[in-house]
């Protein structure tokens, strides 16, 4: 999302130029036995438009459009599932938090500390520990570089571990 703004009604959202790791197709492939069937997702950050492609291609009905997160939506969408700006991820919670449905955030291992978590969601989540680190695509290339590792944040998703090991 290098310096991407997305204009809505109301705010306007400038990206880091940091935020730009998108996910590759493999990890959507990694977690998609755990994502509800039948189920409308919104991949709620767009980024490079792949990721929603990505989950069309696995089966999934998805809304994945140039919007504003922060905004409501035009549209109807029964789970979240995303990769989100790291920049942003007090405000992503606390409006993960208002929306209120099932979500899958795929974030850095740090978040498990944060106050946010903690304050909208305590005692509420699940999460999925990926089998290894996650080389995530940058300018295009994807990269074997990374070097945070990441795990998915789950939220009504119903798993049948609070701990899920891929």
């Amino acid at each position: 999302m290098a310096g991407l703004t997305l204009r809505g009604g109301k705010s306007m959202i400038n990206f880091s130029k940091d935020d730009d790791y998108y996910t590759p197709k493999e990890v959507f492939e990694s977690i998609k036995e755990y994502i509800p069937k039948n189920n409308i997702i919104w991949e709620c950050f767009y980024g490079d438009g792949n990721s929603g492609k990505f989950l069309q291609e696995l089966g999934f009905e998805v809304e994945h459009h140039k919007i504003d997160f922060f905004e409501d939506p035009s549209f109807n969408y029964d789970i979240l599932v995303s990769n989100p700006p790291y920049s942003f991820k007090p405000k992503v919670f606390k409006r993960l938090a208002e929306i209120d449905k099932p979500f899958m955030m795929l974030v850095p291992v740090s978040t498990m500390t944060k106050k946010f978590l903690k304050t909208y969601f305590q005692d509420k989540i699940q999460i999925i520990i990926p089998k290894t680190r996650i080389h995530f695509i940058k300018n295009g290339t994807q990269t074997n570089k990374s070097w945070f590792d990441t795990i998915w944040i789950c939220y009504k998703i119903n798993l049948e571990n609070d701990i899920t090991f891929l």
